[in-house]
């Protein structure tokens, strides 16, 4: 054999495992996690329907939109469990600036104040988009003395310092108008992006799998677009 067609016998090698994990990688097919006209696929926690079961609900489908009406106080949760994944999510506050969160990792329901999943909250909070609050679990950024205060106050549990500040200001649009926030999860990292602002990056997460969710807060948020592309991580 020629030494030619060794080189290209070797190319040909080389090739295919790299045209295979390409293929690997283009196999990852988005799905919505909403699909506009009931809940499937969630399940809600709301503490207050323990002892009131008639309560009113606390999300609902309306015009084909998913709306956490904000009272009373709970979690819309997912069935499934994800990991490495990018969220995508569009979302208002139609009638005037509120709370709300969408909740990354989450797992023990109620850990916090018997109301919050033990999770790592991704703050919606009107003019706060992209704190993030650590709810019984822990995450690491730059700065954080400057983002999260004094070392000493810091913690997952009641009364510590659970809030590490985002990294910009005006990345949110006006009350009314759709804001588009973007959630990747890979491995023990969490970015976050708000209307294409990189808002947040944390490492060292203590969890890196768990079920996704959102909260009822005291707002009304309407919510168009949850969409879910799972990562594929490659090693060597």
């Amino acid at each position: 054999m020629s030494r030619l067609a060794h080189c290209l016998l070797a190319l040909i090698v080389i090739a295919i495992p790299l045209a295979a994990a390409a293929d690997d990688h283009s196999s990852e097919k988005t799905i919505s996690l909403f699909n506009g006209k009931d809940l499937a696929g969630w399940r809600a926690d709301v503490p207050h329907r323990d002892k009131h079961p008639d309560a009113t609900d606390s999300f609902v489908v309306r015009d084909g939109m998913l709306v956490s009406l904000g009272t009373p106080n709970g979690h819309l949760i997912t069935d499934k469990v994800y990991e490495n994944f990018r969220l995508e999510v569009e979302y208002r506050f139609a009638a005037k600036p509120g709370n709300c969160g969408v909740l990354v990792h989450a797992s023990t329901p109620r850990a916090l104040y018997k109301m919050y999943p033990k999770s790592i909250e991704v703050q919606m909070n009107h003019m706060h988009a992209g704190d993030f609050w650590c709810i019984v679990q822990d995450i690491t950024v730059p700065n954080m003395v400057q983002r999260r205060g004094p070392k000493e106050n810091w913690g997952i549990t009641e009364g510590k310092a659970r809030r590490i500040l985002n990294l910009t200001d005006g990345s949110e649009n006006p009350v009314g108008e759709w804001n588009a926030m973007d959630i990747e999860c890979v491995g023990d990292a969490v970015k976050v992006w708000v209307n294409g602002d990189l808002v947040n990056h944390g490492t060292g997460c203590t969890a890196s799998k768990g079920q996704l969710s959102l909260q009822a807060e005291g707002s009304e948020v309407e919510f168009r677009k949850l969409e879910l592309t799972p990562i594929t991580q490659f090693t060597e």
